[in-house]
């Protein structure tokens, strides 16, 4: 192990595979290939793979404003796409809120794996993604935003999160890459075990 995760976030059958999302939902089948190619690498290098699925449950206090009722537990709609090959051995780790940290054991499994980079991808960019990465670095995990495995609803919306934290502040413990960049730097650690 090389010591890095990945973390796709809400990549659900409940928020892709349906209509009722539309520009979402074709946002989020854009970004199939490259979480697949992020996912294969990860597994390749012998890093671990956890998808972080919003899971639910029926009159949750979270519909009470604009959002539907969606992902609830136990209907099959709160979990990961077939498209993005989940393997037996990857986690799958069910979310109340939008960050994969929130009330989740998220943390102590990445610390028991030996973990120090949590590298995030999924929808949206601007929520459950973001709010993923940043809690990976309120937890002291390094945290890698994946530009081009991330989708938003709106385009720009996506764009604007990227430029907003392209360079901030907490560089390089939050970085935005490209799955090529993460994926090179996972051959490149796995091919000298002194680099980390």
């Amino acid at each position: 192990m090389s010591g890095y995760a990945l973390i796709i976030v809400d990549m659900l059958k409940d928020n892709v595979n349906t209509t009722r999302h539309g520009a979402m939902d074709l946002a989020a089948k854009a970004i199939v290939p490259s979480i697949l190619e992020l996912s294969r690498a990860f597994r390749r290098t012998g890093n671990r793979v956890i998808f972080a699925c919003d899971s639910f449950m029926e009159g949750d206090f979270i519909f009470g404003g604009r959002m539907k009722p969606h992902a609830i537990r136990g209907t099959g709609g709160d979990h990961p796409i077939d498209e993005l090959e989940m393997q037996p051995e990857d986690l799958f780790l069910q979310k109340r809120r939008m960050s994969s940290f929130y009330k989740t054991d998220l943390d102590q499994t990445l610390r028991t794996w030996g973990v120090h980079t949590a590298v995030v991808c999924g929808i949206v960019t601007n929520v459950c993604v973001l709010l993923t990465a940043m809690d990976a670095v309120q937890n002291d995990f390094r945290a890698v935003l994946v530009s081009d495995a991330c989708a938003c609803y709106k385009q720009e919306i996506h764009d604007m999160t990227i430029a907003c934290y392209s360079g901030f502040v907490l560089a390089p413990l939050f970085r935005i890459m490209t799955a090529s960049e993460i994926i090179g730097e996972l051959e490149d650690v796995g091919s000298s075990p002194q680099k980390v």
